[in-house]
């Protein structure tokens, strides 16, 4: 167990960067302002693709995105749990409970297309967890500042709700804990921001020695906070989803991205 916590990143985030997550009302300005450029990403092949809110959030946290998708051609979805309590995570081989899982093939045979999973923060680790537990299910998942390299590099306020809730998961579950570092067995994307007030952003990012072919690391400029509707993030989940299923290839710049924010990373 000791090895596995060594290896999770358990820094918080600076504390001048929480006290700026008040700009997520900036960015979701600026995403309306930019809704003509935005509108300029490709459109989708009409797959499903699932939106999991973050921790203490819930699916109206995530309307803006899943009404930008489906506008772009997609049949978004909110996962339709209410709040995201972080009760989802069990113990046990599987890590996420059966209800998740069951949503998630739900929706693949409604529509007899593989999953897309969005998820924002602790949306995203389960996000990558259902990946890992039914990939033939999924398409790719694709994180938002989710903190699965170190739940615990998290603000020392939302680390201890959660553990008030669920307890420590790295103590209780060192072997899920080990799991969570390692991209799940499908094309996953995770967005990360060095600004990010909540969670520390190595935690939100694979591992060099974890990446695989189709694994990628996007950094973005933004507050955790606005992460789903930050409109260089709704460019990239467009972008990134608008792929041919089974052509999955890493991000590259595009020119009407540059005019949003300041530059873009792939890492």
């Amino acid at each position: 167990m000791s090895l596995v916590l060594k290896e999770l990143v358990s820094k918080p985030p600076k504390k001048r960067h929480l006290l700026i997550e008040g700009r997520t009302l900036l960015e979701f300005g600026a995403s309306s302002v930019l809704m003509p450029l935005l509108l300029q990403a490709p459109r989708g092949d009409k797959h499903p693709v699932l939106v999991i809110p973050g921790f203490m959030a819930s699916d109206i946290s995530t309307k803006p995105l899943r009404t930008f998708l489906n506008m772009k051609g997609y049949k978004a979805k909110g996962w339709g749990l209410g709040r995201n309590l972080g009760t989802h995570i069990v113990g046990g081989k599987n890590i996420v409970s059966d209800r998740l899982l069951d949503i998630v093939i739900e929706m693949s045979v409604r529509h007899n297309r593989k999953v897309s999973i969005v998820g924002w923060s602790l949306g995203g680790i389960l996000g990558r967890e259902i990946a890992r537990v039914i990939p033939d299910c999924v398409r790719q998942v694709i994180s938002l500042g989710s903190p699965f390299n170190g739940p615990m590099g998290s603000a020392p306020v939302a680390s201890k709700m959660f553990e008030l809730i669920n307890g420590n998961i790295a103590e209780r579950e060192p072997v899920a804990a080990s799991h969570m570092i390692k991209p799940p067995p499908v094309p996953s994307t995770a967005i990360y921001s060095k600004s990010d007030g909540i969670a520390h952003w190595e935690a939100c990012k694979n591992n060099i020695e974890h990446m695989t072919g189709d694994t990628e690391n996007i950094e973005v400029n933004g507050s955790h906070m606005g992460l789903g509707h930050n409109a260089q993030v709704i460019w990239i989940v467009a972008n990134r989803l608008a792929q041919p299923e089974n052509q999955w290839r890493p991000f590259e710049e595009h020119s009407v991205l540059r005019h949003m924010l300041p530059r873009v990373k792939g890492v």
